[in-house]
């Protein structure tokens, strides 16, 4: 029977091509998503994954949602941390509301998905939770003091749930995407994503796939001696 993997953020972007590369590896994908009907449903059409919309910030939704997912396919055996949402802004002009909803959607979800999943992988003796960190929450940037907070609070997530629970068989790794071209990135200006790219010493942007492929790999049975791990994959922009 096929392992069942539940990705957040699933149906646009980088969780897209993850949803869809766990699919053609051959598990059975739950794509999650929060807010855009239109987009999660033309996902479904296309992809024939089932969505599941829950606001992944919220502890009780997640709770109601990861049930609704393990009476459809089965317990999760795979959760991909990687919802995501941006509200730039400088520290000095950043209000409450967008520093919360950042660190809700972005860290907290984190806590929401995987303790609603982690006694049952512990129960199992089996469990893959990889969490999409980021570039900026490695080196920091500008206008991102929420964002950059929220995904090294992932790291340091990763690395500690990885070692509660080594002994159960479960594994915990973060992925941390350089500049990816997706839609929203793409959307910047000419000029400025010509700097960005000078930057990158293999010289261009990332693709969705590229970080696709590395959940798909740490989601393996066979990498199961790999835990607490930050798979760093930026085109060498930043190399820590």
């Amino acid at each position: 029977m096929a392992r069942v993997a539940l990705v957040t953020g699933g149906t646009r972007g980088i969780g897209h091509a993850i949803s869809i590369a766990l699919r053609d590896a051959g598990y059975s994908v739950a794509a999650n998503y929060g807010g855009n009907d239109e987009a999660a449903n033309a996902f479904k059409e296309e992809t024939g994954i089932p969505v599941y919309k829950f606001d992944v910030g919220d502890f009780d939704a997640t709770k109601a949602g990861i049930e609704a997912v393990e009476k459809d396919l089965g317990p999760v055996d795979v959760l991909v941390n990687n919802a995501g949402i941006t509200r730039d802004t400088t520290l000095h002009k950043m209000t409450p509301d967008k520093w919360n909803s950042v660190i809700h959607t972005n860290l907290n979800s984190a806590y929401n998905c995987t303790r609603n999943v982690i006694e049952g992988m512990r129960e199992r003796g089996f469990g893959r939770v990889i969490c999409i960190s980021s570039i900026n929450g490695q080196k920091g940037q500008y206008g991102q003091s929420n964002y950059a907070a929220a995904k090294a609070g992932l790291i340091g997530f990763t690395k500690s749930v990885a070692q509660e629970n080594a002994s159960k068989g479960i594994t915990v790794n973060a992925i941390a995407p350089g500049y990816i071209g997706t839609d929203m990135v793409r959307a910047v200006p000419q000029d400025v994503l010509d700097k960005i790219v000078k930057q990158i010493p293999v010289g261009r942007l990332g693709e969705p796939e590229d970080i696709a492929r590395c959940v798909v790999f740490l989601a393996a049975d066979d990498a199961g001696f790999i835990t607490g791990s930050t798979l760093t994959a930026n085109g060498g922009q930043y190399m820590d």
